[in-house]
């Protein structure tokens, strides 16, 4: 009788535990989106910013936001893609392989405003990048490249090694067995910790005030060549993104309506967080169907 009370008790306070954690990420959620929506429409999404007077929207930051995601995940992807594959399929186990196993641990664990100062130190002032999207990119990269390293290699881990097996029964090649077999069926996994790792990129801002800077100059949207300085492709301008421009005008406090700005493109950043996680177990699921043909 005892143990059947305990076993009610810790079950019922199992439970208050995870409702409570779930009631306060609903009331902050819920707080953040209700009390900007009121500000969120078309306007708002697609016209610049203004300093100095009321009616500004973030349509130069919510591009750049995404422009420079874009990059960050063309950069770091192959990267953490060949590095999984190897850590995972090709090194063998020792004392090498889990140093640098310790080592994307522990760059995986440094605050974004470490990785910030960094940035700035190396691709800003070093190779003299300024502060430009193209610094911003190479420090989300090495903001987000242990992460998203440690999420392709779990998938490659979760795929079982009688598939290994059997690739290598068959007569195909080491190479052809990680591409023809595991790839594939880790795809869902990888496609999954992806769009989770492009929402975390997406809503970073201390790495970005040391790289790619606090500014958003007006851009040319009718120019799309990279080599122009008003492009909206050119990876040399200065970028102020969404994330940095929510902390910008909250700091400053020189715009007029800058309360009602705040609160609209907090909405937006949470809002494509959202999106970004829900598409990852949307897409994580049809994936698998597809590609195993299971339920």
């Amino acid at each position: 009788m005892n143990a059947k009370r305990t076993d009610k008790l810790a079950t019922g306070l199992l439970y208050t535990l995870a409702g409570i954690v779930v009631l306060i990420l609903v009331f902050l959620l819920g707080y953040i989106i209700l009390r900007g929506l009121p500000q969120l429409n078309w306007r708002f999404l697609t016209t610049p910013s203004r300093a100095f007077t009321a009616g500004g929207g973030i349509g130069i930051q919510l591009f750049n936001s995404l422009y420079l995601l874009i990059l960050t995940m063309m950069i770091s992807m192959p990267i953490a893609l060949g590095a999984s594959i190897y850590l995972n399929e090709y090194a063998k186990p020792g004392k090498i392989t889990n140093t640098v196993r310790t080592m994307i641990e522990i760059l995986s664990s440094l605050p974004s405003v470490v990785v910030g100062l960094f940035g700035f130190l190396l691709f800003v002032v070093q190779f003299g990048l300024s502060f430009s999207i193209l610094s911003g990119a190479l420090a989300l990269t090495v903001f987000n490249l242990p992460l998203l390293t440690r999420s392709i290699e779990d998938a490659l881990k979760s795929i079982s090694n009688d598939q290994r097996n059997g690739g290598l029964a068959l007569g195909l090649s080491k190479w052809e067995t990680v591409t023809k077999i595991i790839l594939p069926a880790a795809v869902p996994s990888i496609v999954s910790g992806l769009i989770l790792s492009a929402g975390r990129v997406f809503g970073e801002a201390a790495a970005l005030i040391y790289t790619a800077g606090q500014s958003a100059p007006a851009l040319n949207f009718a120019d799309w060549n990279p080599f122009n300085i008003d492009s909206p492709l050119n990876p040399m301008r200065p970028a102020e993104t969404l994330a940095v421009h929510i902390w910008k005008i909250n700091s400053e406090g020189i715009m007029p309506d800058s309360s009602a700005v705040s609160a609209g493109s907090a909405a937006v950043l949470i809002i494509v967080v959202l999106i970004f996680n829900l598409l990852a177990r949307w897409l994580g699921r049809l994936l698998f169907k597809r590609l195993t043909s299971g339920s």
